[in-house]
């Protein structure tokens, strides 16, 4: 047993099994073998050789599937630089929106729709607060972030919101949130009304039959969670906070533990329970069943950013709140390569030999969907950089 597996082995182990009961749909078996194939010979790549000491190595190109547990880092932090430049010097809140499990069928048979309501009904109970004097009487920014899991895999639907602790007023001037950014809406009240425009909505669109299926009749009966964190430490943490959850995938490699022939083997954190660790062994169809239920419909948008940081109104917006504010003057805009975002940002230098630090240099590049044995690279180019050393 190893350290721990690939969801690349998960589904080369149990997809044939899996997808011969279930019959997964197109674009889903398209997303598992991109993520089977990733980093592989089929992808293509490049072969390269230290200038130095001769030292060879093949790079297999990434699938850059979004639900890709092995892609995303450099994508990660590229949007955690372009981000930093709408960063203003005040207080903001993480505030996180769920859905009781009853709703899961409707949500699972209806995914665009039922995402769409969600996103809209979160967005609009936030706006229809921030324009109440009682809060704060202007116009507020955010950023909004769908995630479909628990850790445990199970489906649970849940948008994150990035609050900018303020707004924007009518007259040009920015307005603090309630005790200098330190409070910003009544969660209890947030709750009941969001369940309540959720809930009516939902049933229109099910009477219209726009959504296939039925409204369940007690999703009164208990109060719906929604979490507001108190402020972040400063704008910078905002940032890498959000990072974490805007390129995440519903399940990590290293949280994989074992695949065999029969099972698989993960780790989770139990958040009701102290986050404490937890292993749970299961079928590896059932695993597969888990996962694909977090696989979204293509080209639908996860990410989305409301209000003052919308792209309509955003660099408008945010020059008249950092005249408010006094910020001389606005961050650059990213212009690095992804290389040297590699580097600053997590250790890794492209480019450079692992083994003496030397150049490597490009002699071969393997095209994509390779499927034959890999060629020896051009001896003439070998013996050249060999002579070198």
């Amino acid at each position: 047993m190893s350290s721990h597996d690939e969801l690349a082995t998960v589904i080369n182990n149990f997809l044939p099994s899996f997808n011969s009961v279930n019959k997964l749909p197109a674009y889903k078996l398209r997303v598992l073998d991109a993520l089977q194939k990733c980093r592989t010979e089929y992808m293509g790549g490049h072969i390269e050789a230290c200038e130095s000491c001769g030292e060879i190595n093949i790079a297999y190109n990434s699938c850059r599937n979004r639900h890709c547990p092995k892609c995303g880092a450099i994508d990660k932090e590229m949007w955690i630089i372009n981000r930093e430049a709408d960063l203003l010097p005040v207080k903001y809140f993480h505030v996180v929106f769920t859905v009781p499990d009853k709703l899961n069928a409707l949500f699972m048979n209806n995914q665009q729709t039922m995402y769409n309501l969600l996103f809209a009904t979160a967005w609009g109970v936030l706006k229809d607060f921030e324009t109440t004097k009682k809060w704060i009487g202007g116009k507020i920014g955010a950023t909004s972030i769908l995630h479909t899991w628990g850790q445990n895999l199970n489906y649970h639907p849940h948008l994150h919101f990035i609050v900018p602790a303020g707004a924007l007023m009518p007259n040009g001037k920015w307005k603090h949130a309630r005790n200098r950014g330190k409070y910003l809406f009544s969660v209890e009240q947030l709750s009941n009304v969001f369940r309540a425009r959720f809930v009516g909505q939902l049933r229109e669109l099910v009477k219209q039959k726009t959504i296939v299926g039925q409204v369940p009749n007690t999703l009164f009966d208990k109060d719906w969670v929604i979490y507001a964190k108190r402020p972040f430490g400063g704008p910078k943490q905002v940032i890498s906070y959000l990072g974490r959850y805007t390129h995440r995938t519903a399940i990590s490699n290293d949280r994989i533990l074992e695949v065999n022939s029969e099972e698989v083997v993960f780790s989770w954190k139990d958040y009701s329970n102290n986050y404490a660790k937890q292993i749970t062994t299961i079928k590896g169809d059932d695993f597969l069943r888990l996962f694909t239920q977090h696989i979204l419909l293509p080209g639908f948008t996860r990410i989305r950013h409301y209000g003052f940081l919308s792209s309509a109104s955003k660099r408008k917006s945010l020059a008249i709140i950092r005249t408010a504010l006094r910020v001389a003057k606005p961050p650059k805009t990213n212009k690095k390569q992804w290389q040297q975002i590699a580097f600053e940002r997590m250790g890794i230098n492209p480019g450079i030999c692992k083994h003496c630090g030397g150049k490597m240099q490009l002699i071969q590049t393997l095209p994509n969907h390779f499927r034959q044995r890999l060629r020896a690279p051009p001896l003439k180019i070998i013996t050249k950089i060999i002579s070198k050393v």
